[in-house]
């Protein structure tokens, strides 16, 4: 019992004194980055899904007329 009361202890400290937590500015901007982020490769995605889409079909009504 005493292990985890010691661990509990040791990671408290370590959140409260040793962690640097970033500024609100940091974190709006890190947030805007991801952000930013994913819609670009979200609609990366959607192009190649829209391009192989229409290969795929040209593909098959050749194959299969």
């Amino acid at each position: 019992m005493n292990k985890i009361t010691t661990y509990f202890k040791d990671s408290y400290k370590e959140l409260t004194e040793k962690v640097s937590w970033p500024s609100w500015t940091q974190l709006q901007q890190s947030t805007m980055i991801v952000l930013v982020a994913t819609l670009v490769i979200t609609g990366l995605v959607w192009v190649i899904d829209i391009l192989t889409n229409g290969s795929l079909k040209f593909i098959y009504q050749q194959l299969f007329k």
